[in-house]
């Protein structure tokens, strides 16, 4: 008998991440990618990083702090696992500089941008830079001794600094340590006046350094970049009388937790590097040097200022349908239900959907969860309109969804304002559920409306995020919806639902009972298999269900863009599993459960993936998409991935996502395929508007003798 539990047969969840975030830096690599696109992946694989060390490796650190010696499904104890990923880190690091440094800039050059240092400039670019320095950021700098009467200054989280080490020009002694930070007024990229030519503003201060220290010799400085542990520890029980408030107090907390990793200039003396890690009381090993800006993430500031589209993907728009006009929507949903692919189809639909509802006098309530939405969020003013007009509006914002807090607490008081009724979830867990729920009059009946999707109610990251919604009047969905609203309003135990899954707990039941299933047939020799997509498979039980299913024969399909702790090719363990992970244009986001089921197949679609937080301590919903069109349109979708040759890497058994061999073959790109399918129907749709409009045209008038400017009169 195989023990699926054993170690040797799982990887380390932190080691898959920088794997994934490996496959994010390929694309910066990749010269099939436009220019300019290929920094933003550099930038991306940098904000990643940061991320994941404020939240993941912080909370390594917190275990190791506490004493903590419970092993991963890998075997590791959580000193092993931050020595291992800070060593595994630190070569990423050193690999995104290469990027850089040797492709990037010079490609950057030849194209006429030059991110120039301070020794060349010009002398009438010094002149320019002076007189910036002097007008801009003069004012707002602030050098800080360090010293027997003054200690070391707070830095706060992501901030640039710079550390100076000075003598006094009538001493010997080089003692004298002082830091300031790099203001954030400027922006961190400066055009100067010739075209194409720019600085780092870290470097116009340096440039001027001396001017801020009279009577002292600098002999050294050096930029350096500090990240602190930002993971938020609300307590979530009854004890928390005002959840927001919470959030509100911890949120101030947060931004002064310990210090997780420096990252400093190379070009930093022995002497004041040791210094500033004491200082900083930061571990060694997660100190790094690099050969090149330090943070990354100027490349995100620098694009903007290259307004370049050659360089860049082509723009794309998402299909529009017209059916699901403003004047026609409701009734084209009681009709049929609509699959949505986005960014293949325009997430507008969805905005629309409560918009409309918002100002249709038939419209009697708005129900919905929130857990990620935009700075200028369209949903947002359209829940507040529908308040206003009269409707029940029921919000559950999620204030507690990670780095949103903030942008969540002022929605929640914004639309609390607005008249609206604001939920903030269930006790001790998230709200990740994406779900809308339009209740309106029809005639004698009430109907229900329901949208439910795969990803955030977000206009903006919809246009590069790939996500899927339904749009139903579906009685069954409907009900259970409410049934979901109930729960997270009020007080509400419904026992069963029609149609819907929920989390915690019933999306993994109802995971293994599919699983089970696929494993009954195959020993039957019925048709089996298992279609997965999804972003991350991290929780221990659902792979030993998957080992399982492959023990038993059914061949099992996962599309897994990030994480994935499972082994493939391990013989009577996972013979039969395939590990694709795509990574292109557009972020893969949506969530996809297919079961062979003898030939007459499931579909589901989800919010969640198979992680453990996702399984036991969120809200999340999986729902069928039960109309036979639906259910064959995203099959298709699935097989179109599948078979993509491009953005795909393929899990091995040694754990390395290798891209497929395309000699030979002819190029397969996914998401290239459903862009220019998205076009198609585009242009089809206007083609039959263009004919519609000239048949119009030629049509004879009913009355020929009216005059619609006098009312009708003969």
């Amino acid at each position: 008998m195989v023990d699926f539990k054993h170690p040797k047969f799982y990887v380390n969840r932190e080691m898959s991440w920088l794997a994934f975030n490996d496959r994010v830096l390929d694309e910066a690599r990749d010269s099939q990618n436009p220019l300019l696109e290929r920094a933003n992946f550099l930038s991306i694989t940098q904000k990643n990083m940061d991320e994941w060390f404020m939240v993941r490796v912080a909370s390594l650190q917190q275990q190791v702090m506490l004493g903590h010696e419970k092993v991963d499904a890998a075997g590791q104890t959580p000193q092993e696992q931050l020595a291992h990923v800070s060593l595994a880190a630190g070569q990423q690091i050193k690999n995104q500089y290469q990027v850089l440094t040797r492709r990037l800039l010079p490609a950057l050059k030849r194209e006429g941008f030059e991110l120039l240092s301070a020794d060349a400039l010009t002398p009438a670019q010094v002149v320019f830079l002076k007189s910036f320095f002097e007008q801009e950021l003069l004012p707002v700098l602030t050098p800080m001794a360090i010293d027997s009467t003054r200690p070391f200054p707070f830095l706060a989280n992501d901030t640039l600094n710079i550390g100076v080490r000075l003598k006094k020009e009538d001493e010997k002694s080089e003692k004298y340590i002082a830091v300031l930070q790099v203001p954030e007024t400027s922006g961190r990229v400066i055009a100067l006046p010739e075209e194409k030519q720019y600085i780092l503003i870290e470097e116009v201060v340096r440039l001027f350094l001396a001017s801020l220290f009279p009577g002292y010799t600098i002999k050294e400085s050096m930029v350096f970049h500090v990240l602190r542990d930002m993971e938020l520890d609300v307590a979530d029980d009854e004890d928390t009388p005002n959840i927001l408030q919470e959030v509100q107090s911890k949120l101030q907390e947060r931004e002064r937790g310990r210090i997780i990793r420096v990252i400093l200039s190379s070009t930093t003396s022995k002497a004041l590097m040791t210094k500033l890690i004491k200082l900083l009381h930061v571990d060694e090993a997660r100190t790094y040097l690099v050969n090149g800006p330090v943070d990354l993430t100027f490349l995100s500031a620098w694009l903007k200022l290259l307004d370049t589209p050659a360089l860049r993907f082509p723009v794309f728009h998402g299909f529009d349908n017209p059916d699901l006009a403003p004047a026609t929507l409701f009734d084209q949903i009681k009709q049929q239900d609509y699959l949505l692919h986005h960014p293949y189809d325009s997430f507008k639909p969805v905005v629309r959907f409560i918009q409309t509802a918002a100002h249709d006098p038939q419209v009697l309530a708005i129900k919905m969860t929130l857990y990620r939405v935009s700075g200028k969020s369209p949903i947002i003013k359209a829940l507040g309109e529908a308040a206003q007009h009269g409707k029940q509006v029921t919000v559950l914002v999620e204030i507690k969804a990670r780095f949103d807090e903030e942008n969540n607490v002022h929605w929640a008081r914004e639309l609390e304002r607005q008249g609206v009724h604001v939920v903030y979830g269930l006790r001790g867990l998230k709200t990740h559920a994406k779900v809308a729920l339009v209740v309106r009059r029809e005639d004698d009946t009430i109907r229900r409306y329901v949208h439910l999707g795969t990803g955030n109610y977000n206009d903006v990251t919809a246009n590069f995020y790939t996500d899927m919604g339904l749009l139903t009047s579906d009685a069954e969905l409907g009900a259970d919806v409410a049934s979901i609203f109930n729960i997270l309003t009020g007080y509400s135990d419904p026992g069963f639902f029609h149609q819907l899954h929920m989390s915690p707990d019933g999306i993994r039941e109802f995971i293994y009972e599919q699983i089970a299933h696929e494993i009954a047939n195959a020993k039957a020799g019925k048709p089996a298999g298992i279609k997965m997509k999804f972003n991350s498979l991290s929780d221990e039980r659902m792979v030993r269900h998957l080992y399982e299913a492959s023990h038993a024969g059914v061949p099992v399909e996962l599309i897994i863009r990030g994480i994935t702790i499972l082994k493939v090719g391990i013989p009577e363990v996972s013979e039969t599993i395939a590990v694709h992970s795509i990574v292109g244009r557009f972020l893969e986001h949506s969530r996809i459960y297919s079961f062979e089921n003898d030939g007459n197949p499931k579909v589901y679609l989800s919010s969640a993936d198979l992680m453990t937080r996702n399984l036991d301590r969120r809200v999340e919903l999986l729902f069928p998409l039960k109309a036979d069109r639906l259910r064959d349109e995203v099959r298709a979708i699935f097989q179109t991935m599948w078979q993509d040759n491009v953005k795909t890497r393929v899990l091995q058994p040694d754990g390395q996502f290798v891209k497929k061999d395309r000699r030979g073959v002819a190029t397969y790109d996914a998401q290239e395929i459903f862009i220019a399918d998205s076009l198609a129907k585009q242009k089809k749709w206007q083609k039959q508007l263009d004919l519609t409009e000239a048949t119009r045209r030629f049509e004879p008038l009913n009355n020929p003798f009216v005059n619609e400017d006098d009312g009708g009169d003969v």
